[in-house]
C-alpha cells in the first residue's frame, strides 16, 4: 500500500487495511474518531482521483511523455561520435562494420549540443535540455522492451500498473472532470493496452487512450444529459449497494468512479481536444494539417492542452523507427513528422510558463547500434542510449553520463530502466520506495526492488 503522509485518498480496502501506516486501524480511529475514519474511507471510494501533495519537494506537476516507438536511432541524430567517422568501414568490436552517418551534424546552443541535419528545430532548444546518455535496459526485444519502459517490468506475461498509473495514484488529478492520464495514440501491438493500464491498481488509475483526431471511444454527446444521469444514478445505486456487500471486488470502486467521470467528461472533453479552436498561428507554429501527415503535429497540441486543463500525465507517440533496413529514407521521413511539431510543443510550454512546472520525456525503449545491418539498416543496441528531460525540475545544457567512443555501451552515469523510473517519480515529489501497493501477499512498486534516483540531474 501507499505509505504516505501525503493524503488518506486510497481504495475502499487500502483505508481499511492501512495497519502497517505509521498508525494502526484501531490507534487512527482514536485520533480521528470513528465518524471522521469512515468518512475518509468514503471519501476516497467517492473521490479517488483528488489531487495529493507530493512527499518531496519539486516543481514538476505533470509529465508529457513523447514516445519514438521502435527505437529511434541516436547515432543519426542527436548522439555525435567522431570515432564513429573514424573507424566508418572497419569491424566493429563485437562484429559487424562500423558505418557512419549519412547526415551531416552540428552544435547549437551556448551548450554546443550536436544534432543531426534532421532536427533543426529541435536543436533550437539544446540549452534547455537534460541529456541522459548513458541508458541501459534489459532485453533487446521490442514487446518486453516497449512494456519494461511503461511498467517497470519486461514480463508482459506478469501484468504490471503503467508508470502513468502510478503517478496518478501517488499524486491523483488537478482536474476532476477530465481523466488523469490519457495516451494519445499508444502502440497497438507492443504490448498494446498493458502500456497505459493500471493492472492491480484499482480501475480509476488507468490511461484514458484517444486517437489523434480527438475521438475518444465510447463517449457520447451529452444532448440528453438530464436522462443520462437518470440513468446512471439508478445503475450507480445498484453499484454501492454491491460494494457494500462483503466480498465485493474492489474494481466496483474503480467502475462507480470511471461512470460518474465519463458523465463529466462529456462536457468537457470534445472541447478541449477540437484543436480547430487554437489560433492559426500555433496551429501553423505546430504544423498542423488533414491526414496521416499531420498526427505527430496534432498529438503534441492536444499534449499541451490536456495538460494546460490539468491531466497529469500525457504520452504521445510516433512510430515506424525500427529501421533494420530503409534506414536514410526512413529517418527523413519520420524525423520529418516530429521535428516541427515536438519544437513547437517546447516553445509553446515555455511561452505560456508551463515549462516551470511540466516536465518533457522524449525517448525510445532503447536505440541501435553504430554498425550496419544489410545494405541500409541497423540493429537494436540495449547496452547504451539516450533519452532528454526538459522543463520543470532537471537542469538546462546538462549532460549525465556517456557511451563509449562508438556509442555502443554505457560506460560513464549509466541508468538502467529502473533509475529512470524512480528519477522521474523523485521529479514529480514521490519516492519510489515509499509508492507501493499490497497486492498477492507483497508490496508492489514501479521500480520493483531496484532503482537508484540520479539526483545529479536536479535543479
Amino acid at each position: 500500500m501507499f505509505r504516505s503522509p501525503q493524503s488518506p485518498q486510497l481504495s475502499r480496502r487500502t483505508v481499511l487495511r492501512s495497519s502497517g501506516a505509521g498508525f494502526g486501524y484501531l490507534a487512527l480511529a482514536g485520533l480521528l474518531g470513528q465518524d471522521a475514519l469512515k468518512s475518509q474511507a468514503s471519501a476516497a471510494v467517492e473521490q479517488p482521483l483528488l489531487p495529493k501533495a507530493p512527499v518531496l519537494p519539486t516543481k514538476a506537476k505533470r509529465i508529457i511523455f513523447i514516445f519514438m516507438e521502435g527505437a529511434m536511432s541516436q547515432h543519426d541524430t542527436f548522439d555525435y561520435k567522431p570515432e564513429l567517422i573514424r573507424s566508418n568501414g572497419k569491424s566493429g568490436p563485437g562484429g559487424g562494420t562500423v558505418t557512419a552517418s549519412k547526415f551531416r551534424f552540428k552544435q547549437y546552443g551556448e551548450t554546443g549540443t550536436y544534432f543531426s541535419e534532421l532536427l533543426p528545430n529541435i536543436a533550437k532548444h539544446a540549452d534547455k535540455m537534460c541529456w541522459l546518455r548513458g541508458l541501459h535496459t534489459d532485453t533487446p526485444a521490442h514487446p518486453q522492451a516497449v512494456v519494461q519502459l511503461h511498467t517497470g517490468s519486461a514480463n508482459a506475461a506478469l501484468t504490471r500498473p503503467s508508470m502513468g498509473s502510478w503517478l496518478l495514484y501517488g499524486l491523483g488529478t488537478d482536474n476532476q472532470d477530465l481523466p488523469g492520464y490519457v495516451t494519445i495514440n499508444p502502440p497497438p501491438n507492443f504490448g498494446g493496452a498493458v502500456n497505459y493500464g493500471s493492472a492491480f491498481l484499482p480501475a480509476h488509475y488507468q490511461g484514458t487512450r484517444i486517437t489523434d483526431q480527438g475521438y475518444l471511444p465510447n463517449l457520447k454527446a451529452a444532448s440528453a444529459a438530464k436522462l443520462q444521469r437518470k440513468q446512471l444514478d439508478l445503475i450507480q445505486g445498484m453499484n454501492r449497494d454491491f460494494a457494500r456487500q462483503a466480498g465485493s471486488p474492489d474494481p466496483v470502486d474503480g467502475i462507480i468512479a470511471s461512470y460518474e467521470l465519463g458523465f463529466r467528461m462529456q462536457d468537457k472533453v470534445p472541447e478541449l481536444l477540437d484543436i480547430s479552436k487554437e489560433p492559426e498561428h500555433i496551429r501553423d507554429a505546430y504544423g498542423i494539417k488533414d491526414g496521416a501527415a499531420g498526427s505527430f503535429a496534432r498529438q503534441c497540441l492536444m499534449a499541451r492542452r490536456l495538460s494546460e486543463a490539468g491531466v497529469r500525465f500525457v504520452e504521445i507517440c510516433q512510430g515506424g523507427w525500427d529501421h533494420h533496413n530503409n534506414l536514410h529514407k526512413g529517418l527523413l521521413d519520420r524525423t520529418a513528422s516530429i521535428d516541427q511539431p515536438t519544437a513547437a510543443l517546447l516553445s509553446d510550454l515555455e511561452a505560456r510558463g508551463m515549462l516551470n512546472d511540466t516536465l518533457v520525456l522524449f525517448g525510445s525503449e532503447f536505440g541501435r547500434l553504430p554498425t550496419a545491418q544489410g545494405q541500409d539498416g541497423r540493429d537494436h543496441n540495449i547496452t547504451g542510449y539516450s533519452m532528454f528531460l526538459a522543463g520543470a525540475g532537471v537542469k538546462k545544457g546538462f549532460t549525465y553520463g556517456a557511451t563509449d567512443e562508438l556509442g555502443i555501451k554505457a560506460v560513464d552515469g549509466r541508468m538502467h530502466t529502473n533509475d529512470l523510473h524512480a528519477t522521474l517519480l523523485a521529479l514529480m515529489g514521490l519516492d519510489h520506495e515509499r509508492l507501493t501497493y499490497r497486492y498477492a501477499g507483497r508490496d508492489f512498486r514501479l521500480t520493483d526492488v531496484a532503482g537508484e534516483v540520479v539526483k545529479d540531474i536536479f535543479a
